[in-house]
Order: C-alpha cells, then sequence, then structure tokens
C-alpha cells in the first residue's frame, strides 16, 4: 500500500512499513517538512494515491465532509510511545491493509482496529 505519515507521528514509522514492504512518505520528506498544512498532505494524498495516516480529527472530518483523503488510516491511541505504536502496527498492519481493501476509513486505538462506513 501508499501512505502518507502526518508529521504528529515518527518518522521512524515510516522505515517500519518501508520494511514491511508499503510505499511511504513522511510529512518530513515533504518541502515544508513539520509544517507542511493538512490542504497540502490531502493533494499529496490526492495526486499519488496515498492513505493518509494521521492522529488529526480535521482529516475525519474533510473525509466526510469533502471526501478528502479517499482513505484514511485514524490513529486514536492517545499519546503512547513510539515502541508500544510500532508493536501495535506490527500486530496489525495485516489487517489494516484487508480492512482498505472494502474500506475507506480505518481507526486504529490501542486495542481495536475499527472499519467506519
Amino acid at each position: 500500500m501508499r501512505f502518507i505519515i502526518d508529521a504528529q507521528l515518527p518518522f521512524s514509522l515510516k522505515k517500519l512499513l518501508i520494511d514491511i514492504g508499503h510505499d511511504v512518505i513522511h510529512t518530513d520528506d515533504l518541502i515544508d517538512k513539520e509544517r507542511t498544512s493538512d490542504n497540502e498532505i490531502r493533494e499529496v494524498s490526492d495526486n499519488q494515491n496515498r492513505i493518509v495516516i494521521s492522529k488529526d480529527s480535521d482529516f475525519v472530518d474533510s473525509f466526510y465532509v469533502k471526501g478528502i483523503p479517499k482513505k484514511l488510516l485514524l490513529i486514536s491511541t492517545g499519546n503512547i510511545k513510539n515502541s508500544e505504536l510500532f508493536s501495535l502496527f506490527s500486530k496489525n498492519i495485516e489487517k489494516i491493509v484487508i480492512l482498505f481493501e472494502t474500506n475507506d476509513l480505518v481507526e486504529m486505538d490501542n486495542n481495536d482496529i475499527i472499519a467506519h462506513e
């Protein structure tokens, strides 16, 4: 899958997902780095057919109101250690990929993976 990771998530998450076999960019790869606007992230996502990975609920709002981004992985774990976040991704990425075959909004919290309509 193709992902773009928002700034509030660690850059090292990119390496984890690449190592698993995904095509991933992080906002730190873009010109404005951590200051990349949500609109720019949506544009990159749309133009490059990437799933946005973010903790930002603004993406949920734009997903439902404007249909942008087309696909969103919402991380609703709250503040956790990077090692815990990486563990959640490692344990759940296969399920996430499967859910994106038939869903456009998937949410991962500390305990569950939820596909939203």
